[in-house]
């Protein structure tokens, strides 16, 4: 694994833009071609591997947790326990998740954190670089079959989706990021056969026994790019747990998008190679460690404490507690701390996009860089 500094492509953003992506420099540089990563075909072959024994071990824990019913440590609401459990009871499916690793080629990579609910950077990590590599490295490879599963996958959930293929995709209207990765979504549904149609999440109603649209139509099936953190304390919330509209991602991935599953998984599998030690507890570690709320998104109110410092990221998380994680230094390229995304679409690892900062908290705002693999 190395970086190494290229020159971008003339007119890249139009090129980009082409594709949908026109996002590009949200808050000034995010999609960055003056550099890329390379990879050999057995370090790839080893982040694969990673990506689909973390997800196995997701779905243990996941299945111990509703065993257990041990909800209190992930601050689910009560409202909400008996449809995670129904949801993971029925097998409902789920499209896709994206591990966070930290590697730098050597060793075990290690799990940061699972977004297994509204991952974002998937028009980037499946389209915009794999168009890059067709025109700067078209003789290599790249760790990217995600846009051919995420077509399949669709076609695998066709059967538990309503006989007319219907499935509304739900964002908020206000975010550029939030509406390309909807739209690439929605197409590789169109692709597989679905009727995909948008639809702003402030749009959709609740007309006393059923979810609707603006047209008073039902809403049997909905891909919402909208945290179930969020659902679950707005007023139509109390109306999910009905279970009259499948949800995808479904219920109970909430347990996977917190940040509760990782001292779980700890406890369950302790010393694995590719986990950090993580705990409940604030005082498990006297130094070198890192501070996470239980529900977070890009970054936000994580400190990193090592060396006798403390590194935090401002936001408005942490009402509902913190885990602890053992600190892993982020590998150091060019003055860059890169952190590699692992895609998991249904049951199968499908490659991988690199987020990388000045600072080793990954924010909305790091950088996303292509890579090739020889």
């Amino acid at each position: 694994m190395r970086r190494t500094r290229i020159a971008p492509r003339p007119g890249w953003e139009a090129k980009v833009e082409a594709l949908g992506f026109r996002y590009h420099s949200m808050g000034g540089v995010y999609w960055d071609e003056s550099a890329c990563y390379a990879f050999t075909a057995d370090e790839v072959d080893r982040l694969e591997a990673a990506a689909a024994e973390l997800h196995a071990r997701c779905l243990e824990a996941v299945a111990r947790v509703v065993e257990r019913r041990d909800y209190t440590r992930f601050a689910v609401p009560e409202a909400f326990h008996a449809l995670i459990e129904r949801s993971w009871r029925e097998g409902d499916p789920s499209l896709y998740g994206r591990f966070d690793l930290a590697w730098d080629g050597a060793g075990d990579p290690k799990l940061l954190e699972y977004n297994a609910d509204t991952p974002t950077a998937l028009l980037e990590a499946s389209v915009v670089q794999w168009y890059w590599l067709q025109d700067v490295f078209p003789a290599h490879d790249q760790f990217n079959s995600i846009h051919e599963k995420l077509i399949a996958r669709w076609q695998a959930m066709r059967v538990a989706l309503p006989a007319d293929g219907r499935v509304y995709f739900a964002y908020a209207s206000d975010s550029p990021e939030d509406q390309g990765n909807v739209d690439y979504l929605r197409d590789t549904a169109i692709q597989a056969g679905l009727d995909a149609r948008p639809i702003d999440i402030a749009a959709i109603g609740w007309d006393g026994t059923r979810f609707v649209d603006l047209d008073g139509d039902p809403i049997v099936a909905l891909f919402k790019l909208y945290p179930w953190e969020w659902m679950a304390r707005e007023e139509f919330g109390a109306f999910l747990e009905r279970g009259a509209m499948r949800v995808i991602e479904p219920p109970w991935k909430m347990l996977l998008a917190n940040k509760a599953i990782l001292p779980v998984l700890w406890e369950m599998f302790p010393g694995h190679a590719n986990l950090l030690e993580a705990s409940f507890e604030p005082g498990r570690f006297p130094t070198d460690f890192v501070k996470k709320p239980l529900y977070s998104r890009e970054g936000a109110n994580v400190s990193i404490t090592t060396g006798g410092r403390t590194l935090e990221a401002g936001g408005d998380y942490g009402a509902e507690g913190f885990v602890w994680q053992r600190y892993r230094e982020l590998p150091l390229f060019d003055g860059s701390y890169p952190v590699i995304g692992a895609w998991i679409v249904g049951d199968e690892p499908a490659g991988m996009g690199i987020r990388e900062d000045a600072s080793p908290i990954t924010t909305n705002a790091s950088r996303f860089v292509p890579h090739y693999f020889v």
